[in-house]
């Protein structure tokens, strides 16, 4: 059976009785139909442990990496132990495109996974809405006087979907681009923000702009801060659903890896570890991407920390980085264990396993990571679901509850922006030199001093750990190029475009809404 089949044939629970064992009461709950709802908590007090799920460089054949998250949420709980997810909403960008949705995969999905995958809550609309009523306000107060004069507007409108048409386009006689929803800094705020006094702040934030004399303008002093939050206000509630077994997920905001930091709202992770025991939640693409941003901006600003790192990949995964090559490709997996060793004493290696997959290599990558320090579990959660999951959940528990003495440390923030450039790309991915483009070093430089003390979020290709998409595996040496910098005041950071990212991806010429209908009440083709 399809994806789509198994969910369309398993018996949801109302979302409340899913709630019930968690202790949330029916007037926390605001239901959004029958299967899903938003949360609205009178006390969150984290005190669960938090378990993070990142994987090896993605590839077209697929890691697996949320499929694991749900399946680990789903084992958990089989076994006695308290457990629930912090999760990502999808952005109808991949959807549609080639990536697909992001509610999991065969016996461990989360459900309901048309609603979740397509319009789910409104959250992704909410925030576009925001973004493009900034940006129309921008121009209108240029329209109507420009009192502040506005000379170089750095606010983009977004929307979410993959249009190439967008890349670039022409406003009022200015040349400008469209970002992804999932890649603007309203959804960057969106996951950062701790409560509706720190959004509120964080919006007043936003530099959108310069004046004549180059002086910064910030949204505050358009005065549509109130309007932004009138637009957000339901959507800033994190959403509730179900895995397949029944168990509570909470899914809430959504931003890219490869662009921003890839993980969920800090309020939904906080909301998980306030009513579980065990909260799994995952960080988009590989460690070089998701994880990293996870630990430096997330944790750093959030006052938490992951008791235990996970990292995933699968035989035919390694095998496309080894050109084939198990023996080869391998070496990408030994990178992200060693990535992750440097900020955590507490890592495991899950291998979602395929019936292509010989017992030979799955020894091998045992033996491998054995070697490494690191203990390797093998998953046949997608088919079985959370059945057979006993040693598996008493392993992850058990290394959930050890102690863990390191912390993420790239840089200082009071090091110089070069320096921190710099510490991320020779340390962390192993470059030889980095080198900046266009007027970026020039900018760079006289950045302002009130940014100086800000994070750095690296954006570049999640297929590699190069800024090249085509250099696989493990490479050691390489050149990476600084292309664009963006200041994200609002997030509190300073985002490194690098190589040829992009904020607006196209459509591929095969991508999946040519094989999506709807027929009879059922979708077809929504994966």
């Amino acid at each position: 059976m399809t994806d789509y089949e198994i969910f369309k044939n398993t018996k949801l629970l109302p979302i409340e009785k899913v709630l019930e064992k968690y202790g949330v009461s029916s007037d926390e709950v605001i239901p959004y139909g029958k299967y899903m709802a938003k949360l609205d908590l009178k006390e969150v007090k984290p005190k669960g442990k938090l378990i993070l799920v990142t994987s090896t460089n993605p590839t077209p054949y697929g890691e697996g990496k949320t499929t694991l998250a749900i399946g680990i949420c789903d084992a958990l709980c089989k076994n006695g132990y308290k457990a629930m997810l912090a999760l990502r909403e999808p952005s109808l960008g991949p959807v549609f495109g080639t990536k697909g949705g992001a509610t999991g995969g065969g016996q461990t999905q989360i459900a309901p996974m048309d609603d979740i995958n397509l319009h789910f809550t409104g959250d992704f609309h909410a925030i576009t809405s925001a973004n493009n009523l900034i940006a129309a306000v921008i121009d209108n107060h240029i329209y109507q006087g420009n009192e502040l004069k506005i000379d170089k507007v750095y606010f983009q409108r977004c929307l979410d979907l993959n249009d190439r048409a967008l890349k670039s386009v022409t406003l009022q006689g200015r040349t400008d681009h469209f970002t992804i929803t999932a890649a603007s800094e309203i959804m960057a705020i969106f996951t950062l923000f701790k409560d509706e006094d720190d959004l509120r702040r964080r919006l007043d934030n936003i530099l959108i702009g310069e004046d004549v004399n180059g002086k910064p303008i910030y949204l505050k002093q358009l005065g549509v801060t109130g309007a932004v939050m009138v637009l957000l206000k339901d959507a800033i509630k994190p959403n509730v659903v179900q895995t397949l077994k029944g168990n509570a997920a909470i899914v809430h905001g959504g931003p890219f890896a490869n662009i921003a930091h890839g993980c969920n709202s800090v309020v939904a992770t906080k909301m998980a570890m306030s009513l579980s025991d065990y909260a799994i939640t995952e960080a988009g693409f590989g460690s070089d991407m998701g994880a990293l941003k996870f630990l430096d901006i997330k944790c750093s600003q959030n006052n938490i920390y992951p008791d235990l790192i996970v990292v995933n990949s699968t035989v035919r995964s390694l095998k496309y980085h080894g050109n084939g090559v198990l023996e080869k490709g391998i070496e990408n997996l030994k990178f992200h264990i060693l990535n992750m060793k440097q900020f955590h004493d507490n890592v495991l290696v899950i291998i979602n396993r395929f019936t292509t997959d010989t017992e030979e290599e799955i020894n091998y990558l045992k033996d491998y990571c054995e070697k490494l320090g690191v203990k390797t579990l093998v998953s046949n959660m997608y088919s079985n679901g959370d059945n057979d999951t006993e040693d598996l959940a008493k392993t992850i528990v058990s290394y959930a509850n050890k102690e863990n003495t390191k912390r993420c440390h790239i840089y200082d923030l009071e090091d110089d922006i070069f320096v921190k450039i710099d510490k991320y790309c020779k340390n962390i991915f192993h470059a030889k030199e980095v080198i900046y483009k266009n007027d970026t070093r020039k900018r760079l430089e006289n950045l302002p001093e009130q940014y100086k003390k800000y994070r750095i979020c690296i954006s570049k290709t999640p297929l590699s750990i190069t800024d090249d998409k085509n250099v696989l595996g493990y490479p050691k040496d390489f050149v990476m190029t600084v292309t664009d910098i963006k200041i994200n005041s609002g997030s509190e950071f300073i985002t490194i475009l690098m190589g040829n990212v992009l904020t607006m991806p196209g459509l591929s010429k095969d991508a999946n809404y040519l094989h999506m209908d709807y027929r009879n009440g059922n979708i077809e083709g929504l994966f």
